[in-house]
């Protein structure tokens, strides 16, 4: 039988809300269990500046450069981990002799892969240091310098939890954050794809027109109405009719400007456009889906979830929480995963998944 590992994920997504945490027990193939969850929000100095560096790292001259702003923020991004590690270990009891691996995401403040660059800022070897834990990090550059996309890196994860579900196949995951992604998985069949913004439009247009951080529940979107005109002419975009896999950067669409809308409606068609969008990967999947489950923040969104249902019936949606899933830890926990399939150099990501030319291991180890 294949060795368990105790695996702590920690992921820090492009909504820039906090650092999710999570432990796992493993083998890099299967879940054996679920561990406690945590999480530590970022305070608002923390996301000013986050938003400052993404901003700044449009310009970056190559992957490795923190100039300026960027290198206050990756001090903060790996303060705020180290934080993050500290009070869950204590929390729990968790001695840190008993966890194998640490996996960190860090803060991706740039993704462009036609140009060969990801950048995610979060020092490895300086959290592993503070947390004296070994630490695994920049998962994602192996797999862009090899031609892929390196983006979504989930999809193994969620094929290890769609397969512990014994259900017929094609299920669907979509994991609704910053960005929104889907994962189709049909046995060992896995094909992946950032399907088109998120949370991230939404977010930014609560933040702009009421200071408010998202859309709760979908409170505002319920009252709202949608400007389908709008969303027409946004799906007009090259990317939706691109087939599997592409990947995308949280401002890709941040050039889209929404008339004049109440908070309401902006926040109604700014969901309609993401709903939209998951649900035109399905022309570009090789069979109908047979059931859809939703993870990340949007799982949480109300009236994401009664779009998303509208638009894929008859096919059933679920929230990835009914399932006993973790809708809110499941990529801290992918990255705890991703960190002991890493360690015994296991794939990381698929020709389908990313476009890598072969399957790719990937992520550094830093030793405390």
């Amino acid at each position: 039988m294949p060795m368990m590992m105790t695996a702590i994920g920690l992921m820090s997504g492009t909504s820039l809300d906090g650092v999710d945490i999570a432990l796992i027990e493993t083998d890099g193939r299967r879940v054996q269990a679920f561990g406690p969850v945590g999480y530590r929000p970022y305070t608002d100095q923390e996301r000013n500046l986050l938003r400052q560096a993404l901003a700044e790292a449009a310009d970056l001259p190559h992957r490795d450069a923190r100039p300026g702003i960027l290198r206050e923020a990756e001090r903060a991004v790996t303060i705020a981990h180290a934080e993050a590690v500290a009070s869950f270990t204590a929390l729990h009891r968790i001695s840190r002799e008993d966890v194998d691996i640490v996996g960190f995401h860090g803060q991706t403040v740039l993704h462009r892969p036609a140009q060969g660059m990801t950048v995610q800022i979060g020092d490895g070897s300086a959290l592993a240091k503070a947390i004296h834990i070994p630490v695994m990090h920049d998962f994602r550059a192996a797999d862009v310098a090899a031609g892929g996309q390196g983006a979504p890196f989930v999809p193994v994860y969620h094929r290890a939890l769609a397969q512990s579900l014994n259900r017929e196949g094609p299920i669907v995951v979509v994991n609704i954050g910053g960005v929104s992604n889907i994962t189709y998985i049909d046995g060992d069949t896995l094909i992946a794809c950032d399907a088109g913004p998120g949370n991230a439009l939404i977010d930014d247009h609560m933040f702009r027109t009421t200071g408010q951080p998202l859309d709760c529940e979908g409170r505002a979107a319920a009252q709202g109405v949608v400007d389908v005109g709008w969303v027409i002419e946004a799906m007009k975009r090259p990317f939706f009719a691109l087939p599997p896999p592409k990947s995308l950067d949280r401002n890709d669409f941040a050039s889209l400007t929404l008339p004049a809308h109440s908070p309401a409606d902006g926040a109604a068609t700014l969901t309609a456009f993401t709903v939209e969008a998951i649900a035109r990967t399905v022309p570009l999947l090789p069979k109908e889906p047979k059931g859809w489950i939703v993870a990340g923040g949007g799982a949480r969104n109300l009236t994401m979830l009664r779009m998303l249902r509208e638009r894929l019936a008859p096919v059933s949606v679920e929230a990835a929480d009914t399932l006993g899933w973790s809708a809110d830890a499941i990529e801290a926990q992918a990255f705890g995963f991703l960190a002991a399939r890493g360690l015994k150099g296991l794939p990381l990501s698929y020709p389908a998944t990313t476009g890598v030319p072969i399957p790719m291991t990937g992520g550094v180890v830093a030793r405390p």
